[in-house]
This record gives structure tokens, C-alpha cells and sequence, in this order.
């Protein structure tokens, strides 16, 4: 049974259409190449990812976080587990 309205053009489908009557798309053969794809709000061929990601998040730093504090915490416990490997004998 086809759905009430394309997924892929949104055009009304028949009750017992075996394809919707617009675009041509089914269950066996999915999308077809003839798409009309103008109501379903995608973005056109000139689409800038990164222009949309800060126009939606902004722009902000980079984190600069304590890099040099996980070098310290990193090498205390490598001395941790040195010596306790050297004095267990």
C-alpha cells in the first residue's frame, strides 16, 4: 500500500497507485531521476555547509583547554605506576 503522499515530491498518491503519479517514485524502484523536488525546502546546488553551520551555531574559538595539564597528569601516573612496580618487589 503506497503512502498517502510522496516522501519524495510530496504530491498526493492514489490509494492503490503503484507509483506516485508526479515523480514517478515506488517501492521497487525508489527515487526516480525525474524528481521535482521544489516543496520539500532542500537546500539549492549552490549550498555553503560551512557558511550554514555559522550562520546556525556562530562562530565561535576553539577551545584552548589545559593541553599541558594531561601532560602532567599523564606522566604522574606513569611515575605512579613505575614505582609502584619498582618498590612491590
Amino acid at each position: 500500500m503506497p503512502p498517502e503522499t510522496c516522501p519524495n515530491c510530496g504530491a498526493d498518491v492514489p490509494r492503490h497507485a503503484r507509483a506516485c503519479p508526479e515523480c514517478g517514485a515506488d517501492e521497487r524502484t525508489g527515487w526516480s531521476d525525474r524528481t521535482d523536488a521544489d516543496g520539500l525546502d532542500l537546500p539549492d546546488g549552490e549550498f555553503n555547509y560551512d557558511e550554514f553551520v555559522e550562520k546556525e551555531f556562530g562562530r565561535s574559538p576553539k577551545p584552548t583547554g589545559l593541553p599541558w595539564f594531561w601532560w602532567v597528569v599523564a606522566i604522574a601516573a606513569l611515575l605512579a605506576f613505575l614505582a609502584l612496580f619498582v618498590f612491590r618487589r
